[in-house]
């Protein structure tokens, strides 16, 4: 007879369902942007605070999931999906996490308001961008579909769709992050050289959040390909 757990022990468990809470963390997290972004605009550093709260506690609640992943992740070759790749798609769904947790604070410590001319603009960025990580977020949730399909069939066919749409939407990030740039460099000898380069550096993390979604989407079409 064989001890308890032995076949778990052999087999592993699939690490699936961990993976796809911790992408609805990250994906929450990134989702508090907008209310932070429209609050500190408006110099209500009060309400901003609350927000970034917010986006604080999902970001560690995202790093606990990833910690209890890792530490419970076995080394089986025989589990749901390749070890290596879920580490990896697990680590770019918490940079996702942590770019937002990082555009939240850098705005709060330094008490920056993004330049009236180009706040609309941001904000259609951010909204896109945001697209992107919910993309994202739903190709991760049909990992067991495509799991349980042996990675072929319709469910392979519907990652796919998914896929493309993503990348549709960061040809359209990439753009408007051009757009919202080019509005800075137009009005950038107007402001102090450290908050010029601090809001460029805001931009850049905003769109990584489409680049780290696009990122997702790439993990898994290797896992289908292997």
């Amino acid at each position: 007879m064989n001890p308890p757990g032995y076949i778990t022990r052999i087999f592993g468990t699939s690490p699936i369902v961990p993976l796809q809470k911790h992408m609805d963390k990250a994906a929450k997290c990134a989702a508090k942007l907008p209310r932070f972004i429209e609050a500190s605009c408006t110099g209500d550093w009060e309400r901003a605070a609350k927000a970034r709260r917010k986006i604080v506690k999902l970001e560690n609640d995202a790093d606990e999931l990833k910690r209890e992943l890792r530490l419970n992740l076995p080394s089986s070759l025989f589990m749901a999906i390749n070890r290596s790749d879920a580490l990896e798609l697990l680590s770019i769904q918490d940079r996702i996490a942590n770019t937002a947790k990082d555009i939240s604070g850098l705005i709060t410590g330094r008490r920056m308001v993004l330049p009236e001319s180009i706040q609309p603009l941001y904000l259609d960025f951010l909204s896109r961008s945001l697209d992107a990580v919910a993309q994202a977020r739903k190709s991760v949730n049909e990992l067991e579909r495509l799991f349980e399909s042996g990675f072929r069939g319709a469910a392979v066919d519907l990652i796919m769709d998914m896929t493309r749409e993503l990348s549709q939407i960061e040809t359209e990030t990439d753009q408007l992050q051009i757009k919202v740039r080019a509005e800075l460099y137009k009005i950038e000898h107007e402001l102090p050289p450290v908050d010029a380069i601090f809001l460029y550096k805001i931009i850049d993390w905003t769109g990584d959040l489409s680049g780290l979604s696009q990122r997702v989407s790439s993990r898994l079409h290797l896992m289908i390909a292997r």
